[in-house]
């Protein structure tokens, strides 16, 4: 059984920072459970194009309000608490936090992240044998 405390990992390796956001990993790759767990901070403001070619995602909003576009129809969907998304296509898109507060997001991904991943110039995370 694996048993982690939110508040103890975020002063730990997982806990990651990038432009516009933060990521408490609490389950990756090492964890051996076929998809990797993380409790994801998207600062107010930030406007973040993705396109993760090599996972699928599943996002659920526990807090604060932004949208997600959809970069092949420009469709957008409003992001608020007890919605969810599912990247299930690769889809490139582009997440927007409004900029009164952060959006808390509890996300899932396959395959699993090793912890230390940041997106690259394309918006991807690279696979784990792509890693320099």
């Amino acid at each position: 059984m694996i048993v982690r405390d939110l508040n103890e990992a975020r002063n730990t390796e997982r806990h990651v920072f990038s432009k516009g956001w933060d990521s408490v990993r609490l389950l990756l790759k090492s964890d051996g459970m076929g998809f990797s767990f993380h409790i994801t901070t998207i600062h107010p403001g930030a406007e973040l194009p993705m396109h993760y070619k090599n996972h699928v995602e599943c996002v659920y909003c526990i807090d604060g309000t932004g949208s997600i576009e959809e970069c092949t129809t420009g469709k957008v969907h409003q992001i608020r608490p007890g919605i969810v998304y599912a990247l299930d296509k690769n889809d490139k898109h582009i997440l927007r936090c409004d900029a009164d507060k952060p959006m808390i997001m509890a996300c899932v991904f396959n395959p699993p992240v090793t912890g230390k991943e940041v997106h690259q110039e394309d918006g991807s995370y690279a696979l784990e044998a792509e890693e320099a």
